[in-house]
């Protein structure tokens, strides 16, 4: 049988003996239509896989060059990607367990019952609170002085008073934190001594969480998946006082960032929420076995930095990458 030659512009000749009529008319649509142009979004999408490829090789170099173990999470909030880095490996959290801790008094101030804690409770300061590192408490008047719950909580978050959060641990339970981590399926983040309690760490006692773990436990709260809108709004203004962190060292000073640092020798952390405009995400460092504290403080800064660059082109650029500034008006 002779060929049977279709024509669109002279672009194609098939055999009819080699397709079915059906085929041949969906390539010949194909080939007529041209090539496709992609979407917004979709042209969006596959600039910023871009740009995530390139936050990994960052991160990759620093982890390099850090003489000490990291762990990384960093998630979008508004897409859902991510970025990890021995996400799931379990680190030593310092004070930066004192999320849970505030986790756990919120969500008792949203379901009050007999023996739970709320954020006006008094607490009347007593001299057998105080351990190492608690610049405010030690210098308030015992058997005297009362203060709030919610004024222990903000002591425990702006400058890491571990007093504070000791009085805390005892007035929402440590069974109760972990309960809640349990909950929300994280089964890594574990409160199991209080602040100062050096014998209980020796002893194996620590109090630990993963980057993962940590990132999601932020996410459900930003979600309001943990607590009512009102009190996740209050939650993250309390993690969102002003502190001495790393997170936020190398980045502008007007950028918001609900987060909450932690020391101990050869470790530093630090996880929070960086309030982007239109995108926020969560990111969450983590170091251990450091030969020199500083420069896994450096390291979490840098990371930090690379993020944030990133997040904030997103968050200004249209879905082809360009940028218009207020004070730009070139067509």
């Amino acid at each position: 049988m002779s060929p049977l030659y279709f024509s669109c512009f002279n672009k194609a000749v098939i055999s009819k003996s080699t397709m079915s009529m059906a085929a041949v008319c969906m390539l010949l649509i194909a080939i007529c239509a041209g090539p496709q142009t992609p979407s917004p979004q979709q042209s969006r999408n596959e600039k910023e896989a871009v740009l995530w490829q390139r936050l990994g090789v960052r991160v990759n170099e620093i982890d390099r060059d850090l003489d000490g173990v990291l762990g990384v999470a960093i998630l979008d909030l508004t897409g859902g990607q991510n970025f990890m880095l021995r996400a799931d490996d379990v680190f030593p959290q310092a004070s930066s367990i004192k999320i849970a801790v505030l986790a756990e008094l919120y969500r008792q101030a949203q379901d009050p019952g007999n023996g739970t804690a709320r954020l006006s409770d008094l607490y009347t300061v007593q001299s057998s609170d105080l351990v190492p590192d608690s610049d405010i408490m030690g210098g308030l008047t015992p058997g005297v002085t009362r203060i709030t719950n919610r004024d222990l909580a903000t002591m425990m978050v702006a400058v890491s008073d571990n007093s504070a959060a000791n009085v805390l641990i005892d007035r929402v339970g440590m069974k109760n934190v972990n309960d809640l981590m349990a909950s929300l399926g994280l089964t890594h983040t574990l409160l199991r001594r209080k602040m100062m309690d050096i014998k209980a760490a020796s002893e194996g006692r620590e109090n630990i969480s993963t980057p993962r773990e940590m990132m999601n436990l932020l996410q459900e709260i930003y979600h309001g998946k943990v607590l009512n809108k009102e009190l996740t709004d209050d939650f993250l203004k309390m993690l969102s006082t002003h502190k001495e962190s790393f997170l936020p060292r190398l980045l502008p000073d007007t950028v918001r960032i609900a987060n909450k640092p932690g020391e101990l020798e050869g470790v530093r952390n630090d996880s929070g929420i960086v309030f982007v405009a239109n995108r926020p995400y969560v990111i969450c460092v983590m170091t251990t076995f450091l030969r020199n504290e500083r420069s896994g403080e450096a390291a979490i800064a840098n990371i930090s930095e690379a993020a944030y660059q990133m997040f904030d082109r997103f968050a200004r650029a249209s879905e082809y990458g360009r940028v218009v500034s207020p004070k730009n008006s070139t067509p």
